[in-house]
């Protein structure tokens, strides 16, 4: 089922700024910090799995799905690793992390409503995997959008310290002048977000 209610219940309940923008600024509520209670180790996990599931705006079964890809790999990562590196590799992520939008929901709709091309074909499912060489551009008829103006106007700004905008990652190459993003190689451990413990996910999932 969609999530349709306020979104700051969420990050209150994770006690985390799930979405990084002063929107949902936690500090600026009155019912922020929750009170502290005894907690399992149980808990703990489903927490942190909450968490991650509700950053990247995933369902249950959509977050379930990609540990068992995760847990099926048989290369040198670990699971957890390679359930990081498969997320962090979303189409919607991939244009979060450029800056091209300012939360994983905007840029989920970007896609939905086929805002860029990914080497050079229309595309509009956000959970396409991409790969070290892929590009994406945004479409010509929208390069004179005014979303798009301002939001490239605060990526211009970034260096000034704007701490709700998120930097472009070590990964990913962000032609701004042409707007395009070029996926440059795999995220590596240190490219992951600190917040997100994928270990006790996977211990979650393991039981």
């Amino acid at each position: 089922m969609r999530y349709t209610w306020p979104k700051k219940k969420l990050c209150r309940r994770e006690g985390v700024n799930l979405f990084w923008t002063e929107k949902y600024d936690l500090t600026k509520s009155k019912r922020w910090p929750l009170r502290s209670r005894k907690t399992s180790w149980f808990w703990l996990q489903l927490r942190k799995k909450q968490l991650a599931k509700r950053m990247f705006w995933l369902s249950e079964k959509q977050f379930l799905s990609y540990f068992k890809k995760a847990q099926k790999s048989t290369n040198e990562w670990t699971t957890w690793e390679k359930m990081l590196k498969l997320l962090e590799l979303r189409l919607d992520n991939v244009i979060y992390r450029s800056g091209f939008a300012r939360t994983r929901m905007q840029a989920r709709q970007f896609v939905s409503h086929a805002h860029f091309n990914l080497n050079g074909v229309k595309v509009s499912i956000p959970s396409i995997s991409l790969k070290p060489g892929d590009t994406l551009e945004l479409r010509n008829k929208l390069k004179e959008s005014p979303l798009y103006k301002s939001l490239l106007e605060d990526l211009k700004e970034f260096s000034k310290n704007n701490k709700w905008k998120v930097s472009t990652c070590k990964w990913v190459d962000l032609d701004i002048n042409n707007l395009k993003i070029i996926v440059k190689s795999i995220p590596t451990n240190e490219d992951f977000e600190k917040i997100i413990d994928i270990q006790k996910i996977v211990e979650f999932y393991s039981k």
